[in-house]
């Protein structure tokens, strides 16, 4: 049998994947494991080359817009209160920056510490359930520190240091092939830069394998958040630790791929071709025709995986299923391993 050679641009997803219903009407351990096992399934299927569990042990009913992805992090953390009173409310609605969320995710009274936060169990029930290459997800300490009304740190910067401590004494022991670090806040936010960056960087270094970063502008209920762009963007990305970036860029003008060609070549690329805030499956033509078009404008051997925009998690199973498949059928027209 002829050894399948890896292709010099691989397929990825971002992370999320929709929790399918049965799930939710019969939630258990062992359903989960079986939902997991799902997942990894149809990303097999779809010839995806980088796996990710689906986030599904995420899912947060009273968080449907955004997937739960800030709580699952946040509410099991020392020195976070989580039942929020309506003074804390109206605190958070005074600050800057996460005006689309309605209170805070937490409220920060003491020195943080992990609490019963166990990323590492996790990941081991991910490992155990496919024999792929498989990427882990983690919200990242901008986001994270953007979501909390902090009421002992008292700066941001020391407020996202601890959680990238927190986080990166767990993220250690996870063996993962693809560590990604999600930053959905900070693309609106680059002024904000001269102290997120050593906080991720603590992060990053922590990580054993490949290390990754996805940035978006946001995806709340399918809705873009952030106002911006890639050019704002790179000085902050060239400082970061990092071996390659997952970005949004189908949804994007076209034109702002070039601002990428300022990227420090030590960094490369994963480029969005798939639209995920829109029901609308690509063709593999149109998947391959966006890759030829980011290739032209950053040059050969700077894509190092193409992705859907963000996660899948709003969109109907079948929809998401269907979109896996164009990403891979639309690399592959353009590598020519039809």
């Amino acid at each position: 049998m002829t050894p399948t050679l890896t292709p010099r641009i691989l397929t990825t997803v971002v992370g999320s994947y929709p929790v399918p219903e049965w799930l939710m009407a019969l939630p258990s351990e062992q359903a989960l494991t079986d939902a997991t096992g799902v997942v990894f399934k149809i990303q097999e299927l779809a010839g995806i080359d980088v796996v990710a569990d689906g986030e599904l042990y995420r899912f947060d009913i009273n968080h449907p817009d955004t997937n739960g992805m800030i709580d699952y992090f946040v509410r099991p953390l020392a020195g976070v209160r989580t039942r929020i009173g309506r003074a804390d409310v109206e605190e958070f609605l005074t600050l800057a920056g996460m005006k689309f969320r309605s209170k805070p995710a937490g409220v920060v009274e003491g020195t943080l510490s992990a609490g019963v936060l166990d990323l590492v169990s996790d990941f081991q029930r991910a490992r155990s359930l496919t024999r792929s290459l498989i990427k882990f997800t983690l919200t990242g300490p901008h986001m994270l520190s953007r979501t909390l009304l902090d009421r002992h740190y008292k700066d941001p910067g020391k407020l996202a240091f601890a959680l990238a401590e927190v986080l990166a004494e767990q993220v250690a022991k996870i063996d993962a092939d693809v560590i990604q670090i999600d930053e959905a806040n900070i693309t609106g936010a680059p002024q904000d830069a001269v102290w997120a960056v050593p906080a991720i960087n603590c992060l990053l270094d922590s990580i054993r394998g490949e290390k990754g970063m996805h940035l978006c502008f946001g995806n709340y209920g399918g809705q873009t958040i952030q106002k911006g762009s890639w050019q704002q963007l790179v000085r902050f990305m060239n400082q970061l630790h990092l071996d390659h970036v997952v970005l949004e860029m189908a949804r994007r003008d076209p034109g702002e791929i070039s601002a990428l060609r300022d990227l420090d070549p030590r960094i490369r690329i994963g480029v969005g071709v798939v639209d995920i805030k829109t029901t609308v499956v690509e063709t593999a033509d149109e998947v391959a025709r966006r890759i030829e078009q980011a290739e032209k404008v950053l040059g050969e051997g700077r894509i190092r995986y193409v992705n859907p925009d963000c996660g899948f998690w709003m969109l109907k199973r079948s929809v998401a299923d269907r979109k896996m498949q164009a990403l891979v059928q639309g690399r592959n027209r353009y590598l020519g391993l039809e």
